[in-house]
């Protein structure tokens, strides 16, 4: 079963804590929405009794009613906030109140001003309606005039606010989690290159000294001809590349055109002696020169990277198929295909995190190190193709051709 490195684990119980965070963030936004929509609400009722009043006063008055409270009128006349406009009964403009309106202008313009608040209040309020009386024919109606209002500056602020508060929370949230992010990936590669570079440090000293045991091999006349001496200079050459590899990580590689078909061969003849008999890999193209911009040596890491983990996939017996083939708008592609286990699907999305592994031994950090060769410093892209479980994987690799 797929595993993360013990000192790694904190990555997948990170996404965790940001799924509970995320989970968190949203129950206390829909509470604060729904704590404003309900003052809101509450706001709406006290503006609209207001209005009654206002209408009721005014009916009052054209209506001459002695009997009215005057408290009524009184109140009436402290609002100063909520918009309102009287038409009669062929919607002429009788009174406005608390309308903003640009008297500067001319009046046509302010007409029209005046006309587009009076829609906007029809489309968000029914208006009130005022009864026309005559107090000598027994209060025998004989009129009507409609109040039409919207809410209040204040009203239509707080309605707001939750929006713009959550807005800017999110906008923060963002930056905050993009710092995060890039202070993370940031330490990582500080790690990543600070072993490499001392990995690199610790191989000088034995890989001079054998360099040197291997002219004395040379020298002996009871192993000169047996090969040990050049099957030795392999691996040591084998090594210096290694080398040569963790020097190049952190520090900014030099891209060269090679031939990828040559570089991926090169990877491949020196692997096949050294797996197990029963694997048999395979190079697929139609050209045999297809020329890309590349650094030899990370570049036949991440091969190598990805044939040894198709040999771990297969276990036994099994086949690795590499295809190397031009795309479109001036791509290759390289298909390293196995005959292994599988990847769940489940699976798929975390294989090149930091601290994936399958394996019982490993520090899940291959393909985490490969996609950083391919897409840092390549400006390509990898990813996993396909897999099935107990059918096989595929991983492929995007470079840019030679233009």
């Amino acid at each position: 079963m797929p595993r993360l490195a013990p000192t790694i684990d904190f990555y997948r119980n990170n996404s965790k804590i940001k799924w509970i965070v995320l989970a968190i963030s949203i129950l206390i936004s829909a509470g604060s929405i729904f704590y404003t929509e309900r003052l809101v609400s509450q706001l709406k009722e006290r503006e609209k009794q207001q209005v009654v009043l206002f209408a009721m006063a005014i009916e009052s008055t054209v209506n001459q009613d002695v009997n009215t409270d005057v408290q009524i009128t009184l109140e009436i006349l402290t609002n100063t906030s909520i918009p309102t406009i009287l038409v009669d009964a062929k919607d002429s403009i009788l009174y406005i109140r608390n309308v903003s309106i640009d008297s500067s202008r001319n009046q046509q313009y302010i007409d029209q001003q005046i006309r587009d608040q009076l829609e906007v209040m029809a489309e968000t309020y029914d208006p009130i309606t005022i009864l026309l009386k005559d107090p000598t024919q027994n209060n025998e109606v004989f009129g009507q005039q409609k109040l039409y209002y919207k809410n209040s500056f204040l009203l239509t602020q707080i309605n707001a606010y939750p929006y713009i508060q959550l807005s800017v929370i999110a906008i923060f949230g963002i930056i905050s989690y993009m710092a995060f992010n890039f202070s993370r990936m940031a330490e990582q590669n500080r790690v990543w290159v600070g072993l490499a570079k001392e990995t690199a440090h610790q191989l000088g000293t034995p890989l001079s000294s054998l360099m040197a045991w291997m002219e004395v091999l040379r020298d002996d006349p009871d192993l000169k001809n047996k090969g040990i001496a050049d099957e030795l200079e392999k691996d040591i050459r084998k090594l210096t590349v290694v080398t040569e590899r963790f020097s190049s990580i952190g520090s900014v590689p030099v891209l060269r055109q090679e031939n990828v078909v040559a570089l991926v061969n090169t990877v491949v003849n020196y692997l096949r002696p050294r797996i197990s008999s029963k694997v048999k890999m395979d190079v697929f193209t139609l050209s045999e020169n297809i020329q890309v911009m590349v650094h030899p040596p990370l570049f036949e890491w991440v091969i190598e990277n990805l044939c040894k983990n198709a040999v771990d996939a297969i276990g036994g017996s099994g086949t690795i198929a590499i295809k190397i083939l031009r795309g479109s708008d001036s791509k290759v592609f390289i298909d390293i295909s196995d005959t292994g286990k599988g990847i769940p699907r489940s699976k798929i999305s975390m294989v090149f995190r930091p601290g994936f592994t399958t394996k019982k031994r490993g520090w899940g950090l291959g393909l985490t190190l490969a996609k950083r060769i391919i897409e840092a410093y390549h400006n390509g892209k990898i990813f996993v193709k396909s897999s099935e479980e107990n059918q096989g994987t595929t991983f492929r690799i995007a470079l840019n051709t030679v233009s």
